[in-house]
């Protein structure tokens, strides 16, 4: 449906030529346009009602004292229906090694949270279908369990800064005010509409860029460079995802384009990844809370995991 309406503006209303790199850069972005805005809109409606039943307070209350494996299994899940953003991190980091989460668990939490989300599979399940989807969240969950084990394992709590261990708890936080469903529904609506005043300009970029990849780079380009023949093309993918700055919503357009020009499987996961959970802007917010050694030791082992479930899932599929 929305295919045919979107080649009813290109083709027919706006008279562009079919076939033409341009004409078809336009029809992609004005599809998923569509698409992916109708999607984020009920997916963040149903997401905000879940949130409503785990404020941040509650959650810290969930993963204080768990057993470390247990608690970063628990952690990762969490994160898939809690979807904070980076720039809660340094509030989120702190309240939870103030409630005595430990730090492995802690950063399985602030790993899956931007990473892996109902977002994220939905819209990944609408475009690429559910296997996919699955995929993903598989793949995003056992990165991030296994990041925060191996991040708990070697006992970092030193490179933390030392402020963050000086910061008084003022007591056990107040449930969270008890609401009626109906009140759970205003503030999805609300948090809905926010939250995409936040993203729409992030989004439109990307599906900018990906109808420019889609309309205007040769498809040669991206197989030679980043494609399955290629032994360096999921480094690559890495490297180039680090500095960009988008949630999961704003690069899953980029990402269709670039599974679209041959980009294989295990190489988009890659770069997905690396966009959402090692992006520069979230590092600096993070060396707020972490010493250097710390921030480097998360770039690093997050940067392995990314590389080796790339060339996973490369072999495999």
């Amino acid at each position: 449906m929305f295919g045919k309406f979107a080649q009813y503006l290109v083709y027919d209303l706006l008279g562009m030529t079919q076939g033409a790199r341009l004409s078809g850069a336009v029809e992609f972005f004005i599809y998923d346009t569509i698409k992916i805005f109708l999607l984020l809109s009920v997916i963040i409606f149903a997401v905000s009602v879940i949130r409503s039943y785990f404020p941040p307070e509650r959650t810290k209350r969930i993963l204080s004292h768990k057993k470390e494996f247990i608690g970063n299994i628990l952690a990762a899940l969490l994160g898939v229906v809690t979807p904070f953003c980076s720039c809660s991190a340094v509030p989120l980091f702190i309240g939870f090694i103030e409630a005595g989460v430990p730090l492995g668990v802690t950063f399985s939490f602030l790993i899956s949270s931007p990473m892996v989300n109902e977002v994220a599979v939905v819209l990944l399940w609408g475009l690429f279908g559910w296997k996919v989807a699955l995929i993903y969240m598989g793949v995003g969950l056992l990165v991030a369990i296994l990041a925060g084990l191996i991040i708990g394992k070697l006992k970092l709590e030193r490179w933390v800064e030392e402020y963050v261990y000086q910061i008084k708890s003022m007591g056990a936080a107040a449930d969270a005010v008890k609401q009626s469903f109906k009140d759970r529904l205003v503030y999805a609506r609300e948090n809905t509409t926010d939250i995409l005043k936040k993203v729409w300009a992030y989004v439109l970029v990307a599906i900018g860029i990906g109808g420019f990849i889609h309309g205007y780079v040769p498809e040669d380009f991206l197989v030679k460079y980043a494609g399955p023949q290629n032994h360096f093309g999921v480094p690559i993918a890495v490297a180039l995802g680090v500095p960009l700055y988008s949630n999961v919503a704003g690069v899953i357009p980029i990402v269709y384009a670039l599974m679209e020009k041959g980009m294989s499987m295990g190489t988009v996961l890659a770069f997905m990844m690396a966009v959402t959970a090692l992006s520069l802007p979230e590092m600096i917010i993070l060396r707020k809370v972490l010493k250097m050694k710390l921030l480097a030791a998360f770039v690093g082992i997050m940067t392995v995991t990314i590389i080796g479930v790339g060339y996973l899932f490369n072999a495999i599929l």
